[in-house]
């Protein structure tokens, strides 16, 4: 487990006798700080963490990290003015550390932490699906590995660093999910995590208004590929049914294994069934091998989350039935999430984030349940210039499912406007600026014959529809 003379180590290249105590974990929010954890006081537009260093020891932390002067009354090392103490001189805890920068200074002690251990490490990127593959693949490997994944959507310069840091000597296998949002992004996170095996999952045009373009996305995931160790070590897993992302084979010195729907894939599938709720019944395919499953997993589009996770457990070593079981296990967490309404309905709580490729996902899943089908459609932002064919496209498919369209937001009116063109009687669409409407609108009016998708962008706050609608028991 991490030491503080490990951090001392990490941040001043040499190492006390003193400081033994184990770091429990790293965190940025003072209100997560526990028993003998590090808090680094991160410096914001609005929220200085600087102000809460009182909040994170009276918690249990043992260190923080600092940049800003402080008042009398602290005990703080400055890495500058007084390096011999941390060699010299035993501290009392707890103790601020002075850095020039907080979280260069988190950056460089978790990569100091990772030469320590030697657990293999994946790394997640993709468009969509980064987050239910790492928690399907992280339940397939704990199989037979002591595994660790980062917590929740901790997947940027600041969450990856954090994750590492929760590292000890008796994990075998990490994953690790890697966001990108500028080119340049996730080479950094993979400088940090020194990932032996990628998995890219697609390519779509999420946050394509800070990447630029389409291409632009798809050179920025394929960092991670390119930054893996050459053949046998390193394992680059690649979507056969994305183009873009097949072609990121021309970037790696890693073995190569493709997964996909095509029977030219290592690993592929066929005779795929959504069983709505229920999950989907498949059939995987590899070398001369044929395995029949059924998994917990919602949509038809889940079919390339199990490819993921089982071509992760082929190239770790796993046995089919330790594959098979951790598929089933069911205890991965999943965005999507099927609740009732205080009237009986049946709500789809898709709220956590919204793209063109998710959404028609959505949609596709509704479209294998029965009832009277209503979607709930904000915005899907940060679209960049796929804008306007990215509505459109949800619009379209949106005519061909629903019973009943309502949208929210100005960027969805585009939906609502394709979906009319595209046949939907005019009567079944609702056009609506926000949330609140769409509460409004919709309370005292479903019963148990509604299926309702609620999907939207963060930003759109589509999450207050579903908790207005809830039964609560």
């Amino acid at each position: 487990m991490l030491m503080v003379a490990d951090v001392v180590e990490a941040l001043s290249g040499n190492r006390p006798d003193w400081g033994t105590v184990d770091i429990s974990c790293a965190v940025v929010d003072s209100r997560n700080a526990t028993k003998n954890s590090m808090f680094v006081a991160v410096p914001g537009d609005q929220v200085d963490g600087h102000d809460y260093i009182d909040d994170a020891f009276d918690r249990g932390a043992v260190i923080a990290f600092i940049q800003n002067q402080l008042p009398e009354g602290y005990r703080v090392l400055d890495l500058d003015k007084a390096p011999s103490k941390f060699i010299n001189e035993s501290v009392e805890i707890p103790f601020c550390i002075r850095t020039k920068n907080t979280i260069e200074a988190l950056q460089q002690t978790a990569r100091f932490w990772r030469t320590k251990l030697n657990p293999r490490l994946i790394g997640i990127t993709g468009s969509v699906g980064k987050s239910t593959t790492k928690e399907v693949s992280a339940e397939v490997l704990s199989q037979r590995y002591r595994t660790i994944k980062n917590p929740g959507n901790l997947n940027n310069e600041i969450g990856l660093p954090l994750s590492i840091l929760s590292m000890t000597e008796e994990h075998q296998r990490g994953i690790f999910e890697m966001g990108f949002y500028v080119p340049g992004e996730i080479a950094f996170l993979c400088d940090i995590a020194k990932p032996q095996v990628g998995v890219v999952t697609n390519i779509g045009t999420v946050h394509a208004e800070r990447a630029g373009s389409i291409e632009a996305i798809a050179e920025g995931k394929s960092e991670l590929v390119q930054a893996l160790p050459p053949a046998p070590t390193g394992v680059a897993i690649l979507n056969n049914d994305d183009s873009l992302v097949k072609e990121m084979a021309g970037k790696t010195q890693a073995r190569l294994f493709f997964y996909g729907i095509d029977p030219e894939a290592d690993l592929w599938a066929d005779d795929i069934e959504g069983l709505g709720l229920d999950g989907i019944r498949l059939r995987l395919h590899y070398q001369d091998e044929v395995q029949y499953m059924r998994v917990p997993l919602i949509g038809r589009h889940s079919v390339h989350t199990v490819l993921r996770a089982a071509a992760l457990g082929l190239v770790e070593g796993l046995t089919w039935q330790e594959i098979v079981d951790g598929l089933r296990s069911g205890r991965a967490q999943l965005r999507l999430v099927a609740v009732q309404s205080v009237d009986g309905a049946l709500l789809l709580d898709d709220t956590y984030n919204a793209s063109p490729e998710s959404t028609l996902a959505a949609i596709n899943l509704l479209e294998e349940l029965g009832g009277h089908k209503i979607a709930v459609l904000g915005d899907m932002l940060e679209l960049g210039k796929y804008e306007l064919e990215g509505h459109k496209m949800v619009g379209a498919r949106a005519a061909e499912v629903v019973d009943e369209l309502i949208t929210v937001g100005t960027r969805a009116k585009i939906i609502a406007e394709t979906a009319r063109k595209s046949g939907l009687d005019s009567k079944a669409i609702t056009e609506l600026m926000d949330s609140h409407q769409a509460i409004q609108l919709m309370k005292d009016r479903l019963d148990e014959k509604d299926v309702v998708l609620i999907k939207g962008s963060h930003g759109m706050r589509m999450d207050l529809i579903v908790s207005a609608l809830e039964r609560r028991e």
